[in-house]
């Protein structure tokens, strides 16, 4: 079986508390007596993981989960408080703005001094350079010190100098988030180039389209530790799932004051398994129930949004010219039922959102929301799948 290019095995990363005063002394006493630290914060702990040649994995989480403290251990620029690293083959990693690059050089003296580091020199790095230079695209500032550059032009010139050497494995963190959408499309061809050739990526990325369109697996961390791994889109579908859970938690809860005079008094989703699931491509039916004044006929709008809350589709019974019916229940209820055949919407998590609507259409009273999780496998980007064909040109 061949060897991994990178594996970890229970990795583990704890820093010494210095937050108060006297903290920091403390820290260097216990350091220089051979000693751990006396208090200290676990930022990861028991990661176990393994990339192989060929593969592209994403690691994806909230701010502080501990993505860049991964690829520092992974890297070796930082050491781990438990757990092993093992490293096969050659490493380009692009972490931190700047980092390797002399401020006071130029362009061009940083980029010999790099590539000599990723093992180009002499007649191979000659004949290379013209290729990073045009890549870096900078164009009079490759010969400027680096301490007059932006941010932006220091990742192009950290990009041009990995494409240029191609290592075996790219490991990589945000630097699609930098720069000018022109240079981020270039870097996603190159990308898509170097893994089509039998790369291997390690990508760590708060846009998901970019988890999705070049990783086929994801890791998300949660507080330093792993809360799920597998197939990229899975991943991505449960950690937005996660995000949407956790804003809606932390919205104020509206006060009591009694339902508004128009309301959702019910909804269901017809067609979805005990679970809150349907197919793709199957028929969601859409059930409600709402109350008002006796005599005032409401309306109703209905909402379909992604779980991150994109808006995927709205449409009312006034829209379309529809009279709720009344409900046996009583006077002032009334019923009505959407039906959405052959559903388009791409697998992942979705919610149904229910609006009661005056008699004229004008207010919105009320809301009430039901999730649901569209299954199936898809590649496509977006929300809906629409149809098409190919045709020859």
């Amino acid at each position: 079986m061949t060897a991994p290019l990178i594996e970890a095995r229970g990795l583990g990363k704890r820093y010494p508390v210095v937050g108060a005063r006297g903290d920091r002394i403390a820290a260097l006493w216990h350091l220089l007596r051979g000693r751990p630290p006396g208090r200290e914060v676990e930022v990861l702990a028991g990661i176990d993981l393994r990339i192989a040649r060929g593969e592209s994995m994403a690691v994806i989480g909230e701010n502080g989960a501990g993505k860049s403290t991964l690829l520092k251990l992974l890297t070796g620029t930082l050491t781990p408080s438990s757990g092993s690293v093992s490293r096969h083959g050659r490493i380009g990693a692009l972490l931190e703005l700047g980092a390797g690059f002399h401020p006071e050089h130029s362009g061009r003296d940083n980029v010999r001094l790099a590539a000599a580091i990723h093992g180009l020199s002499g007649v191979a790095l000659a004949e290379k350079l013209p290729e990073i230079e045009a890549f870096a695209g900078i164009g009079r500032y490759f010969d400027e010190p680096v301490k007059h550059y932006s941010s932006g032009m220091v990742v192009r010139l950290g990009f041009a100098v990995i494409a240029a050497t191609r290592p075996d494995l790219l490991i990589t963190d945000e630097v699609l988030a930098v720069g000018d959408e022109r240079f981020q499309k270039k870097c996603i061809r190159w990308i898509d180039g170097y893994l089509a050739d039998g790369g291997t990526l390690l990508l760590v990325s708060h846009s998901l389209y970019h988890v999705r369109k070049l990783c086929r697996r994801a890791l998300w961390l949660h507080e330093g530790r792993i809360a799920a791994e597998g197939e990229a889109h899975a991943v991505a579908q449960a950690y937005e799932a996660w995000l949407e859970a956790r804003e809606r938690s932390e919205e104020p809860a509206a006060a009591a004051t009694g339902r508004p005079e128009f309301h959702v008094a019910t909804l269901a989703l017809a067609g979805t398994d005990a679970g809150g699931a349907l197919a793709a491509g199957t028929t969601l039916v859409v059930e409600a129930g709402l109350r008002g004044p006796p005599g005032e006929r409401p309306h109703l709008l209905v909402g379909l949004v992604r779980a991150d809350g994109t808006p995927v589709y709205g449409v009312s019974s006034e829209m379309d010219g529809v009279a709720l019916a009344a409900d046996p229940a009583g006077p002032g209820a009334w019923r009505a039922r959407l039906c959405f055949p052959a559903l388009a919407l791409l697998p992942g998590r979705y919610r149904v959102r229910a609006h009661a609507m005056d008699p004229e259409a004008l207010r919105l009273f009320d809301t009430v929301e039901r999730e649901f999780t569209v299954r199936g496998e898809a590649r496509e980007l977006g929300l809906v799948r629409l149809p098409h064909h190919w045709e020859a040109p």
